[in-house]
Formats: C-alpha cells, sequence, structure tokens
C-alpha cells in the first residue's frame, strides 16, 4: 500500500468565513486614483477608507459598529489639496490617524468622541497638524511598531522620512533612486525594508541614512511589495517576472544575493498582490488586486506551505487586516480581513480555525502585541530600542465570557507641539472653502477677530525694552459660502474676487511678519554690540525667537502656495462656466436667426402654423434673454 505522508499543523484547516450583505458596509466611495496602495485601514474601532471626493482630497473614517448602508452624504476628513493616496491608523491610539497625499503633506487627525456618519449636525473634521517636508506626493505612511509618535512616509521625491509627530520634525531621511513601492518594518522597529521601481531591495537600519544592504529583487516592470516576517531575519516579497509571471520569494536578510529556494511563480495574473503577514500564526496571506480569492501559507522551515484559498467572485481593490486584539476570540478568529468590493461595498472576511471544544485555545492564540508604547520617540531616535509590548489573549476571552467589553481599544489625548507657524496665532481657519463648492466640500470659518502677539525684546543692560514690533489684526468678517441647493444655483463669483479674498488674508500677516522679524534682526544686533559676552544668554534668546519667526514665514508661504492652487481651480471652473455659457447663447442667437428667416419667407401657410412658428420665436427670444442676464 501507498501512503500519502500529510504535513502536522495547527492551521492546515483555516477557512475564509464571509459576511452576509446587510452586515457588510455599503455604499462607499472608494478613491478611483490609479496610485498603489492597499485604499483602506482598520483598528478596533474605525475603518478609514480613501474615499472618492471632489475639492481636493478627503477619506472617510467608518465606525465599525455602523454597517448597512451608508448616508450619501457623511462627514468627511478634509485638509489635503489633492488625493489621498494612504492613511495609518496609531497603533497606541486609536482615535489619531494620519494620511498621505498627493500635494506632498501628511496631516494628522484625532477622530472625535462619538463619531458617527448619521448625526446630521456631525460637520468635517480637520487635521490637528500638518507634516511638510516631502518635496513631492507623499505615497505611504506607516507607524512605527513599538516607539510613541514615530511616523515613517515614503514621497515620490525619492526620500523615507521618519518623523516625530510630537513635535512635527523630520529626523531621518533615507534616500532612493527612484519611486518607493512598499515599506515596511519588523517586529522590533529596527530594521526597515523598502521596495522600488528600480527593481531594487534595500534593508535600512532606520536611523542611519545608508542603507545595510542593496539587492536586485523581481525582474518585472509592475509594482513589487515587500513585508518582514515578524521578528525573524526573513522578509518575503511579491512582484512579477520578466514574461509577468506573479512571483512570490522568501529571503534572508543576512544573505540577500537571491532568495531562498529561488522565485515561486503563483500564476500569471496581472494584478499587484497585497502581502500581509501575522506573526502569531506564521501565516502568510495574498490577496490581489482583482483577484476575488485570498490566499494563506505557513511559514515553516524557511518554506511557505499553501493551506488553502478564501474563494469569491467578487474582486478586491482593497485590504485592510485588523489588529489581533479585536478579533472574536470565543469563534477561534484568528484573522480578520476587510476588502472592497466594486468600489462600493466593504466585506469583513473572518478567518477561523475549526475547534470543538469551548474553551480558550492557548496553542492557536500566543501573547499578541498590545496597544501599551515601548519606548518614547525622543529615546529612540537616540538609538536605543525596546521589545514591543505583548498583552494575553486569555484576558480577552475571560472579558467576554463575563459579559464585559474585552478591553480591545485604547484612546489617549495627542496634542502636537504648540508651534509659532500655528495658523491660530493669526486668527486664520486650516481649511478655507473655495466658491461653488457642493455641501461636504465646504469647510466653517470662525466667525472671530484676533490680533498678532507683539513679541518685545528687552536689553538686560537697560531693563528697557529694545524695541516694539507694531501689530497686526485680522478680521474674518466673510463666512465661506453656504453650500447650494440643488434647486437654487447661483453663479461662481469672478476669480477676481477670490485673489482679493486671498490678499486680504495673506498681506497684512506678511507685513507683520516682516517686520516683527526686521525688529528682532536689529535688537539682535544692538544687544550683541552694546551688552558684551556677559549677555550672551540675551542673544541667544534672541536669536531663538527670530528663528521661530522665520518658520512661521516659512509656513505662511506654504499656506499663500495652497491658496493659489485652490485659486487657481476656481479660475479654470469660472472660465469654464463662461464657456459653456458662450456656447449656449450663440446656439440659441443661431437656432433663433434660422427660425427667424423661416418665418419670413414663409407664405400661404395656415393661421395655426404661424402662430406656432410665432410662439417658438417668441419662447427662443425670452430664454435668450434669460441667459444674457445669467452672464
Amino acid at each position: 500500500m501507498s501512503g500519502r505522508f500529510v504535513r502536522a499543523s495547527k492551521y492546515r484547516h483555516i477557512y475564509g468565513n464571509s459576511t452576509k450583505r446587510e452586515l457588510c458596509y455599503d455604499n462607499v466611495k472608494v478613491t478611483k486614483n490609479a496610485w498603489d496602495s492597499n485604499l483602506m485601514k482598520v483598528n478596533p474601532l474605525y475603518l478609514s477608507i480613501n474615499w472618492n471626493a471632489s475639492g481636493g482630497g478627503a477619506f472617510a473614517v467608518v465606525p465599525l459598529n455602523e454597517r448597512g448602508k451608508l448616508p450619501d452624504q457623511i462627514p468627511l476628513f478634509r485638509g489635503h489639496s489633492a488625493p489621498v493616496l494612504d492613511t495609518d491608523f496609531n497603533p497606541f491610539n486609536d482615535q489619531l490617524v494620519a494620511s498621505a497625499s498627493d500635494d506632498g503633506k501628511i496631516c494628522l487627525w484625532t477622530i472625535p468622541d462619538n463619531f458617527s456618519l448619521f448625526n446630521e449636525e456631525q460637520e468635517d473634521v480637520t487635521p490637528i497638524s500638518k507634516l511638510s517636508g516631502h518635496s513631492r506626493k507623499v505615497g505611504h505612511v506607516q507607524f512605527h511598531p513599538t516607539a510613541d509618535n514615530v511616523l515613517s512616509s515614503t514621497s515620490g521625491d525619492y526620500t523615507v522620512k521618519l518623523w516625530d509627530i510630537s513635535t512635527g520634525q523630520d529626523k531621518v531621511t533615507l534616500k532612493h533612486a527612484d519611486i518607493i513601492q512598499s515599506l515596511s518594518w519588523n517586529r522590533q522597529g529596527t530594521l526597515m525594508v523598502t521596495t522600488s521601481r528600480d527593481k531594487k531591495i534595500r534593508i535600512w537600519d532606520p536611523r542611519s541614512p545608508d542603507a545595510v544592504k542593496v539587492s536586485n529583487g523581481h525582474e518585472g516592470a509592475k509594482t513589487s511589495r515587500a513585508v518582514w516576517l515578524g521578528d525573524t531575519d526573513r522578509i518575503a516579497t511579491t512582484g512579477f517576472s520578466k514574461r509577468s509571471d506573479r512571483q512570490l520569494a522568501l529571503w534572508d536578510t543576512n544573505d540577500m544575493f537571491k532568495p531562498i529556494g529561488g522565485f515561486q511563480v503563483l500564476d500569471t495574473s496581472s494584478g499587484v498582490l497585497m502581502p500581509f503577514y501575522d506573526q502569531d500564526t506564521k501565516v502568510l496571506y495574498l490577496a490581489g488586486k482583482g483577484d476575488g480569492n485570498i490566499r494563506y501559507y505557513e511559514l515553516e522551515n524557511d518554506d511557505f506551505h499553501f493551506l488553502h484559498e478564501y474563494k469569491s467572485t467578487d474582486p478586491q481593490r482593497g485590504m485592510a487586516f485588523m489588529p489581533k486584539r479585536a478579533l472574536n476570540i470565543h469563534e477561534n478568529e484568528v484573522m480578520r480581513a476587510y476588502k472592497s468590493i466594486n468600489d462600493t461595498v466593504v466585506e469583513p472576511i473572518s478567518f477561523i480555525v475549526p475547534r470543538r471544544a469551548e474553551s480558550f485555545q492557548s496553542d492557536i492564540y500566543p501573547p499578541a502585541l498590545s496597544a501599551e508604547p515601548a519606548i518614547s520617540a525622543d529615546k529612540w531616535f537616540t538609538g536605543e530600542n525596546a521589545e514591543p509590548n505583548v498583552m494575553d489573549m486569555e484576558a480577552l476571552y475571560t472579558a467576554g465570557s463575563e459579559g464585559n467589553t474585552p478591553v480591545n481599544s485604547v484612546k489617549r489625548e495627542f496634542k502636537p507641539a504648540e508651534r509659532p507657524t500655528a495658523m491660530a496665532t493669526f486668527g486664520l481657519s486650516r481649511e478655507t472653502s473655495m466658491p461653488g463648492q457642493k455641501k461636504e466640500e465646504t469647510f466653517s470659518a470662525p466667525k472671530k477677530t484676533m490680533s498678532m502677539p507683539t513679541p518685545s525684546f528687552t536689553s538686560a543692560s537697560s531693563g528697557e525694552a529694545a524695541s516694539k514690533a507694531p501689530s497686526a489684526s485680522i478680521s474674518e468678517k466673510d463666512t465661506p459660502p453656504k453650500a447650494e441647493s440643488p434647486k437654487e444655483k447661483t453663479p461662481s463669483p469672478a476669480p477676481s474676487a477670490v485673489t482679493s479674498a486671498v490678499k486680504s488674508i495673506t498681506e497684512p500677516v506678511m507685513s507683520a511678519v516682516k517686520a516683527v522679524t526686521s525688529t528682532s534682526a536689529s535688537a539682535i544686533s544692538s544687544t550683541s554690540t552694546d551688552s558684551g559676552a556677559s549677555n550672551n544668554e540675551d542673544v541667544v534668546s534672541l536669536q531663538k525667537s527670530l528663528k521661530d519667526i522665520l518658520a512661521t514665514v516659512q509656513f505662511l508661504r506654504d499656506q499663500i502656495a495652497d491658496q493659489a492652487k485652490s485659486l487657481a481651480r476656481v479660475e479654470a471652473m469660472h472660465e469654464k462656466d463662461i464657456h459653456e455659457k458662450d456656447k449656449r447663447i450663440v446656439a440659441l442667437e443661431e437656432a433663433l436667426k434660422m427660425l427667424t428667416v423661416d418665418s419670413s419667407t414663409s407664405r400661404g401657410e395656415a393661421d395655426d402654423v404661424v402662430a406656432e412658428k410665432d410662439a417658438k420665436i417668441r419662447a427662443l427670444e425670452l430664454e435668450l434673454e434669460a441667459a444674457r442676464s445669467e452672464e
């Protein structure tokens, strides 16, 4: 007799369980932007989705408990001037989310308490902080797995930047030779892997500017992705061959000359493979864009053993995986995925290990990552490392058994460092709505008048103020235009009005800042020459004040640039509107001319025919008169 050896595995029978349509998230509007990202992120409380919105960039945050059909108009997270390309939740604060955009900015957002899509009074959310440093679009953002308030970002300027979001500063810049296509941290956050369009795989010590190792990756021209396999020294990559075959590869980071066992050909489909790795079960999930299935493999002895695949006829374009601390332990759920279907529905998929026993299954639930940071940003940037904090999964099981809500989410207050570049210092709103926007595109600005603080510089030797800068008051008398109802439509104002509005905001601020800067420089000069070496502390203090003011000037320049971009869009819309009206007037004049000539040349027609032509002429004249009055 011949027999076949079956490899022993606790996860050999994992199966994917789909969700009923009424328990999915329906009526979503996933962005149509072609940038390659996962389009969605999820944490124990919320699901973020890159939204298909006009009038700049936006994304939506959907509370996980609000299933079913979403309202047609929902509060969005708006603050970018171009499409949002990626988002990521802070692993140590479920209320904090970061977003990357085509406008080259990174925004930080705090999700309001009791946030709901069904609250008609809920307004669009504005960012609490903006990070500027990239010169081109920001394609990906990802938080550090162990250090608090550390964020990584990739950009079209061929760099990866590491940010301390509590101060808003980029601490490290890692330079590449081409567009970065993916980024992944190891479990401890001590190493990072990136793939780029030059077909290279780079291993980084993120606190050093040079790559530790560089290797040739997949040879195909399409997107390649990499994922670090937990706390091991192995990484997995997905990509394409020269023949456009989809491939999977396993790499030893100590020897990157070639992958372990070579490149494994999966199929000939064209969709990019999105890899997700579960450190606790050693299972790698592969979801292809445009595919309906999700394959999963178990890593053992440097080999990927195919387990099974979740099959569906609904193709996916975006995908997100839930952190382990929010899974349903009682149902033996070891992973949960959220996939977008036809850009209108998001479906949760539970991956379950079938077990008959109804007790806690400790063999399939090792300690998982907790929501507590292991190290601060300051310590990490100075070179310290820490093992990630973990939690006992049985605590979640016990809490659920006793009827309590499992401790699977964390809310922490986050306040970015107050900087002199904050727009509130000058009484300006973070967002300015442009004329002609729809309801969901309109941002409210506070009605208030604020005065710019007037810093005074005092000499220690004389005890008198060296100088005073003139103060500037900025009044926001006009609120942004309200959304127009479908029945009543008013034409967009002339671009000159918008230009005047922008100048009325920027010019007083810039003139005041120039005055303060000039006064600061003269104060520093007089203090340095008159007071001698004994007043070095005063000089340093004044120099710091000048540095802060110069940072304010740069921030305002960025804001003026954003206003200019918005103004250009408004002018283009206005010109297009005028062009369409001119075409309509010309068409009406031509029709009226033809009908008038026909009426004057026709003889012997019945009275009712003549009356009908006269009525048509009168109707055209009225329509033409109305069109000219609109112009």
